[in-house]
Formats: C-alpha cells, sequence, structure tokens
C-alpha cells in the first residue's frame, strides 16, 4: 500500500506541475495589456506606461517569466495583486474558508441525498421511490446552478423570508447556496449509486450470500452497497472537486467571499497575478481531493488491495 501511495503522489505532483505550466502559458498568450487595465491611459505618456510594463516585468521574454514565478510559487509566493499590491496567497488564505463551508456543507447534502435515493431506488425498482429518485437525478443534473440558486431566493428568501439571500456571514447565509450546489451533486450522486446498485444486486455472489441465509438488509447493505461504492466514490471526488475549484458562480449569485468571487473579480479587473493564483490553488486542491479519492479505494474494496 505504501507503494501505491507513494506513486500515486508522484503522478499528482506531476499533475501540479503541469497545471502550473498550462495555467501560465493560457494566461501569458492572451489577449490585452494588463497595465492598461489598471491606469487611465490618456494621463500618462507612453513612455510612462512602458517603464511601468517593464517594472512588472511583462516585456521579459515568456521562460524569463515563467522561471520568475515557478521559482516564487516554490517559496510560498503567489505574487501580489496589480490592482492593491496586496499578496495574493493571503488573498486565498483569507476568502478559502468561505469556500471550504460552502462545499463541505453541499457536499454532505449531496452525499446523504445521492447515496440514499441510489440505493433506495435500485432495491425498489420501479416502485414510487425509484421514480422520485430518478426524477431528482434528472433534474439535479440538468438545471443550472445559477437557475437554482435564483430560484431558492426567489422562494426561500424573497417570498418566504426564510433565509437571507446575500453574503458569507453565519450559517443562515450557507443554506441556500449549499441546496443548489448540493442539488446537482444529488442528481449525479443518485444515478451512480443506482446503477452501480443495479449491476451488483444481480452477481453470483450476492446469489450466494442469500442462499446462506443472511438478512435482505445485510445482503443489500454490508456486502453490495460496498462492493457499488468504488464509482460512487469516483463520482464524489470529482464533485467535491469542482466544487472546490468552481464555485464562481454561486458565489457570484449568492455575494459570498469566497475564492470564486476573488476569481471573478480579477478576471473583470484583469489582475493576472490574483487570476493565475487562484486557478493554481484550484488545481492543488482539486488534485489533492482526487489523491485521497485513489487511496480510499484500497480501504473500500479489498479486491483492490490484492492487485497492487
Amino acid at each position: 500500500m505504501a507503494r501505491t501511495i507513494t506513486e500515486r503522489l508522484l503522478v499528482s505532483l506531476l499533475v501540479i506541475l503541469g497545471s502550473l505550466i498550462l495555467v501560465f502559458c493560457i494566461l501569458y498568450v492572451l489577449p490585452g495589456d494588463p497595465v492598461l487595465s489598471l491606469i487611465d491611459p490618456t494621463t500618462m505618456s507612453p513612455e510612462a506606461i512602458e517603464n511601468l510594463r517593464q517594472q512588472l516585468g511583462l516585456n521579459d521574454p515568456f521562460y524569463v517569466q515563467f522561471g520568475r514565478y515557478f521559482v516564487s510559487v516554490l517559496q510560498g509566493d503567489f505574487g501580489k495583486s496589480l490592482v492593491n499590491s496586496n499578496p495574493v496567497l493571503q488573498k486565498i488564505v483569507e476568502h478559502f474558508p468561505a469556500t471550504l463551508a460552502l462545499t463541505f456543507a453541499s457536499s454532505v447534502l449531496s452525499i446523504i441525498v445521492g447515496v440514499s435515493l441510489g440505493v433506495l431506488s435500485a432495491i425498489h425498482r420501479n416502485r414510487w421511490i425509484d421514480v422520485v429518485a430518478r426524477i431528482v437525478g434528472l433534474f439535479g443534473i440538468s438545471m443550472p446552478t445559477f437557475w437554482s440558486g435564483i430560484l431558492l431566493i426567489l422562494i426561500f428568501s424573497v417570498n418566504l423570508g426564510w433565509f437571507p439571500a446575500l453574503g458569507s456571514d453565519g450559517f443562515a447565509t450557507l443554506v441556500l447556496p449549499a441546496l443548489a450546489l448540493g442539488f446537482v451533486g444529488a442528481g449525479f450522486i443518485v444515478r451512480m449509486v443506482r446503477n452501480s446498485m443495479l449491476e451488483v444486486i444481480h452477481e453470483h455472489f450476492i446469489v450466494t450470500l442469500r442462499a446462506k441465509g443472511l438478512s435482505e438488509r445485510i445482503v443489500m447493505y454490508r456486502h453490495a452497497l460496498r462492493n457499488a461504492l468504488i464509482p460512487a466514490v469516483t463520482i464524489i471526488g470529482i464533485h467535491i472537486g469542482d466544487l472546490m475549484a468552481g464555485t464562481v458562480i454561486i458565489e457570484t449569485v449568492f455575494s459570498r467571499q469566497g475564492i470564486g468571487r476573488v476569481l471573478a473579480d480579477a478576471i473583470m479587473a484583469k489582475d493576472l497575478p490574483v487570476v493565475q493564483g487562484v486557478v493554481f490553488f484550484s488545481a492543488i486542491v482539486y488534485v489533492i481531493v482526487n489523491l485521497l479519492v485513489d487511496i480510499s479505494y484500497t480501504f473500500i474494496d479489498p479486491r483492490v488491495r490484492r492487485m497492487q
């Protein structure tokens, strides 16, 4: 197992390095001049603008800019904002807890609803609970998060007044965005768990366990569910990584001060160091989540340990 974890860790480091290179290259070739977004060109001479560009290192060759940025990242320095000169890493650390809380709440909701409905849907196939689960899965996958977020605001904030519509202060402001994101994740998990359970419950070992006299509850929840969790855990890991890295839309809709909102504001202001830092940090989080998912396979399914 130690060898497997080491191999996964090395692969993850390579993925993080590739993400750093890719993010830097994409932002390097984007059209537009960050300097012109910071100043009024009519108030400065072309020579002053060129001097500012030189001070920021934007006139250096690509390999020089990337090498400078790579060394800074290795030292824990993600650069400084072009707008207010604040350290990018400090901005990320300040706003990450709000995104982490939203991710945790929506993930818990997705897992509880998705796994429960998926298992019940497979066990009670073609009954009313199966119909409900498939409807939840269809709507969860099909409905965009910004649309579900606006609907939740209209219903529970504007009309009923139960929860605040905007902000990131306290538990009450977390409910609606967590529901909006959790509903999407639940849709994917319901479908995956249902399909996996339907495949597993028709396997020969399930028939053998029933023939031995085990109760249906033990067969379904101790043996069938455990074997069906591998694809479900994969979807859950991908979903959590997506939430951590892609809360831009929902944080904008609900005006939450998370890293998604920081990324959106930085893009509008063409603040490239902040964009690079947030995207790279999100890539690191995504890789770590998927690394933990890979490691969890060995604990969920003993067959994985025997193959290693």
